[in-house]
């Protein structure tokens, strides 16, 4: 048994965490005694976004002022465990609030603004597309505006950052993979997943023209394919799917054939550079965050998580192949999605490490220990 498959699902966030704030010395010190709002911050990245910088108060003690963030969220589909275990911590403010509503009145200054809050699942987000499209272009407008008057009254934001999707690239064609910034994107207005890859380009004009026009600090970053701890194994995306199979000793059931190529960034590296982006990001610019290999067949992707799941759980099943009884499943899913994250690098020094095979390893141990959770 390796020495990875031996650490607890703690260890292995501890790890992370440390992994952090070695990637975000500079970006952490620049925060240092600021507030953050962050919208959505109950959710996958949420669990990063939060206790990285936890962490990094914690380890600099009193040499340096906390970094204070707050979190608003519905908490439509409850509070994690992970965040309920850090309330109290006196640098971290929750507050229940939905943000297709107006922001509270007594709300105070903010630094710096993370707009996070929406349904990233597409099992999830196909059921409610209404608030969906809410929550990515009404919700982003009302932080937006919140900025707007922020600097008409001479407290101006440090940085602000949007979450887009590289799901607004659609289904680039071939000559567009690996796929640049500068691509602009084959998608489907109508389709089932519009409700989410719209929204999402239109938060992105939004945000493109709140920079230009009242000059704010406004970015955008466009994530690819995130995985890992925090990342629920009731999510019904394809790494916590596998998980949930293998960790129930069932065969994994994989609802497509098996050769659809992405690329996967694990959930430290990515929320290394979206703090990046935030705090170094070229206002009214987006980012692709994520890795540019290797880029894996989702058959692939199966056969590796068995391997370190019959380590880690003594796993014994096997992949099968089915048909999804929804019959929108496939529509409009990507056959390929790689990014060139070129820009990141230059701009931002932005450099993830962690390899595919390791960051499965990880995810494996954490669901291990993390093998219940509510609906994502």
């Amino acid at each position: 048994m390796s020495n990875a498959a031996m650490m607890t699902a703690e260890q292995v966030v501890t790890g992370d965490l440390e992994y952090m704030a070695g990637c975000l010395r500079d970006e952490f010190r620049q925060m240092a005694g600021k507030r953050i709002l962050l919208t959505g911050g109950a959710g996958f990245l949420g669990h990063y976004f939060v206790q990285s910088i936890l962490h990094w108060n914690k380890a600099a003690g009193s040499h340096a002022d906390p970094i204070r963030l707050a979190v608003f969220d519905n908490f439509s589909r409850g509070m994690p465990a992970w965040l309920t275990r850090l309330t109290g911590n006196p640098a971290l403010t929750l507050v229940r609030h939905d943000i297709r509503n107006p922001l509270p009145a007594d709300m105070g200054h903010f630094d710096y603004i993370i707009h996070a809050a929406s349904i990233a699942s597409p099992t999830y987000y196909r059921r409610d597309p209404i608030a969906t499209m809410d929550a990515n272009v009404n919700g982003l407008r009302v932080l937006l505006e919140y900025a707007k008057q922020e600097q008409e009254a001479g407290r101006p934001i440090s940085g602000f950052l949007f979450f887009s999707s590289s799901e607004i690239y659609g289904d680039p064609s071939p000559e567009n993979i690996p796929t640049p910034e500068t691509y602009r994107g084959l998608v489907s207005c109508t389709g089932p997943r519009a409700c989410y890859d719209e929204a999402k380009r239109y938060g992105e004009t939004l945000c493109v023209n709140f920079a230009q026009q009242y000059k704010l600090p406004i970015k955008s970053a466009r994530p690819f394919n995130n995985y890992g701890p925090g990342l629920k194994i009731t999510d019904r995306r394809v790494i916590p799917d596998f998980a949930k199979d293998i960790l129930a000793g069932r065969d994994i059931v994989m609802l497509s054939d098996g050769t659809p190529k992405r690329t996967f960034c694990y959930a430290a590296d990515a929320v290394s550079g979206y703090y990046k982006v935030l705090v170094k990001g070229h206002p009214g610019e987006a980012y692709n965050i994520g890795v540019e290999t290797p880029e894996v067949q989702m058959a692939e992707l199966a056969e590796r998580l068995v391997g370190f799941a019959r380590d880690i759980v003594g796993y014994r099943g096997k992949v099968v192949r089915k048909t999804s009884q929804d019959g929108d499943y496939l529509i409009d899913n990507p056959n390929r999605r790689c990014p060139i994250i070129l820009k990141a690098r230059e701009h931002l020094g932005y450099n993830p490490t962690v390899t595919l095979d390791e960051g499965l390893r990880r995810s494996m141990i954490w669901y291990s220990g993390n093998r219940e959770a509510e609906d994502s």
